[in-house]
């Protein structure tokens, strides 16, 4: 802790960990998060056909968290809507991704370099989330920390844990999508997240909280904004899991297995590697056809 006090790193830590969320990286969590729901295929048909699903699903996507976590901690689901101007700055960009005109807002936002600052933005947020969930259930379930873990994880999976549910706001089912099966590396790091938050609130990480958020928020946000760039949906954990679960369970060393499932049905796993284009693409000729 010395070097970090001549670093001023203490002070720097400090300052980051009590600065507020609201307005701008929640605008940007928003942002990020309805337009990953404008991706899904048919969001923009059920835009048009109908408004409250498309709203509810947006809804879902930016509250999704807090919802599950008040429901595993024996809160009111609909708790957090009681915070009005979140709701209707949410509702605002979900407003500007869907109806605005020529699509302007959705193309603003959607420019690559604008996009890296808000999935950056995103990821501050998420952290918070992680560390208020496992700060939440402390108080509530004081050497609870199997239930420390869960809730930080739900906190910062967002909707991704209950898509299927989601999908089903929007008339899909596709089981074969369940984030317990398949986790993605946002899925993963809250997970990772959440158990660092933990044995740093148990007293078992000789770290300060405020080291804890910046270290894993500049984790997160570089990672994401990497992947980002390059179109990457892989893992900056994949290699240590492939050790571990060889280790452990037993899985082929490598992902092997992995990669069987995931290289065989081509036809099935491309799309989902590049959804975001795809869709993005259709949208496009779609356009082009109509005018």
């Amino acid at each position: 802790m010395e070097v970090l006090s001549v670093l001023n790193l203490d002070d720097l830590a400090q300052a980051f960990s009590k600065m507020g969320m609201f307005p701008v990286f929640d605008v940007a969590y928003y942002i990020v998060s309805i337009l990953y729901l404008k991706y899904e295929p048919g969001s923009v048909e059920v835009s048009r056909r109908s408004p409250v699903a498309s709203w509810l699903c947006a809804m879902l996507y930016c509250f999704g968290s807090y919802i599950l976590a008040d429901i595993m901690l024996g809160s009111s689901p609909v708790d957090y809507f009681q915070y009005n101007s979140h709701i209707l700055l949410a509702s605002a960009v979900w407003y500007l991704l869907f109806y605005c005109p020529m699509n302007l807002f959705y193309k603003c936002v959607a420019f690559l370099p604008v996009k890296l600052v808000l999935v950056a933005l995103k990821e501050v947020v998420r952290t918070r989330k992680i560390a208020a969930g496992v700060h939440h259930a402390h108080h509530a379930y004081h050497h609870g920390f199997f239930i420390m873990v869960i809730v930080g994880y739900v906190k910062g999976s967002g909707v991704a844990l209950i898509s299927n549910f989601e999908q089903l706001l929007r008339g899909v089912w596709r089981p074969e999508t369940n984030e317990i099966l398949n986790m993605s590396f946002p899925t993963k790091a809250s997970l990772y997240g959440a158990i660092l938050f933990t044995l740093q609130e148990a007293h078992w990480l000789p770290v300060s909280k405020s080291i804890l958020i910046l270290a894993f928020t500049l984790f997160m946000a570089t990672s994401k904004v990497v992947m980002t760039a390059r179109h990457s949906h892989g893992s900056p954990f994949a290699l240590i899991e492939s050790w571990v679960c060889h280790l452990l369970f037993g899985s082929p060393l490598g992902g092997s297995e992995e990669d069987h499932h995931h290289h065989a049905p081509a036809a099935s796993s491309s799309p989902l590697k590049t959804k975001e284009e795809l869709s993005e693409g259709a949208r496009k000729r779609k356009a082009k056809k109509a005018e």
